[in-house]
């Protein structure tokens, strides 16, 4: 976390009204979505600062009720005008990313921003770019370590409903509703102040979790019933979608969120890949249980990183050469990885 010098330093920085930008990772998910627009939120709130939120890409329309929502920039729809707005801006709050590359196309201009950077982070091995680092993989999202800021300021109670609906979307969404190992104590305390508002928790859940279009359930029958491969041997299962497979079925922004954990689930398995190819370009998400680092397994392999038990990649080539990459490096695993290990 900060010291009280970093925080009052922050703190000054942005009572002389500055502009900010508030940008995140490709693929924006609830947490950096839920972070960036809470944020956003607090600081036109508490200190009057003209912030604007910036994504690498099209976010999931089913986070589009987010209070804030309608005013995000997406970079790759918007160059010229985000760039400037980059370069010219004084502060800029890099959320859920730890990696400048992280960003893609809006890397070297968020690079060559001369604008104060920092960052708030839960994923490891945080790059230097920013002034000031927030990292902290203990937390369970990247919306619990903004409510840490806002309670180091000890300004809580500019926490309203807009802000807490924001935060409350990514720590649900990045702990699996509550589920997964990184939800703690904390988590639960943070939680339990953001209800505190008046927030209509069940409400959230409904928007994200039981609006599915036939569209993506047909999309999730085509994936598990067609694509879904098992390698018993590494206990690892993997599904791999096409361009051309995922027009059939009309895929959209976020119709994929969540398909890697049905691989996963499978009785007696430790890995999980979702493999796509979107735009000319590989993607893939890793998730494992235990101490299988999926971490480590994509930055040895598919340029990425991430958390221990989830993680994302990339890979230069096409999708029969992803898969044959994965399998070929899979046996090197075998002493954590086969059945008897």
């Amino acid at each position: 976390m900060f010291g009280v010098e970093v925080l009052n330093e922050l703190k000054f920085l942005l009572t002389q009204g500055k502009s900010a930008a508030i940008v995140s990772h490709r693929g924006p998910d609830g947490d950096s979505l839920g972070s960036s627009l809470g944020l956003k939120l607090f600081l036109e709130k508490q200190f009057g600062v003209s912030a604007t939120v910036i994504v690498p890409d099209a976010f999931p329309g089913d986070m589009s009720w987010l209070p804030g929502a309608g005013k995000i920039k997406i970079f790759e729809n918007s160059v010229e005008e985000c760039s400037t707005f980059l370069k010219n801006t004084e502060v800029i709050f890099c959320l859920d990313f730890n990696q400048a590359a992280r960003v893609f196309d809006m890397e070297q201009p968020l690079r060559d921003s001369p604008a104060t950077k920092i960052m708030l982070d839960h994923h490891q091995q945080p790059e230097a770019f920013v002034k000031w680092t927030w990292s902290d993989v203990t937390a369970s999202s990247t919306c619990e370590i903004v409510y840490q800021l806002i309670a180091a300021w000890g300004m809580e109670a500019a926490v309203d409903r807009d802000i807490a609906t924001c935060l409350y979307t990514g720590i649900m969404t990045d702990t699996g509703s509550f589920r997964y190992s990184v939800t703690s104590a904390s988590t639960h305390r943070v939680v339990a102040a953001l209800l505190d508002t008046g927030i209509e928790q069940w409400k959230i859940h409904e928007t994200i979790f039981n609006q599915n279009s036939q569209r993506k359930l047909r999309l999730w029958g085509y994936a598990l019933a067609e694509k879904l491969v098992v390698v018993d041997q590494y206990r690892t299962a993997y599904i791999s979608l096409d361009m051309d497979e995922l027009e059939r079925f009309g895929y959209e922004d976020g119709d994929l969120e969540g398909l890697v954990n049905y691989a996963l689930s499978i009785r007696s398995m430790v890995v999980g890949i979702l493999i796509t190819r979107r735009k000319n370009k590989i993607r893939i998400s890793f998730r494992s249980v235990g101490d299988f680092s999926v971490n480590k397994f994509a930055r040895s392999h598919f340029s990425g990183g991430g958390h221990e038990n989830a993680a994302g990649g990339t890979f230069e080539g096409t999708l029969a050469e992803t898969l044959e990459h994965i399998t070929s490096v899979l046996p090197l695993y075998k002493d954590q990885l086969a059945p008897n290990a």
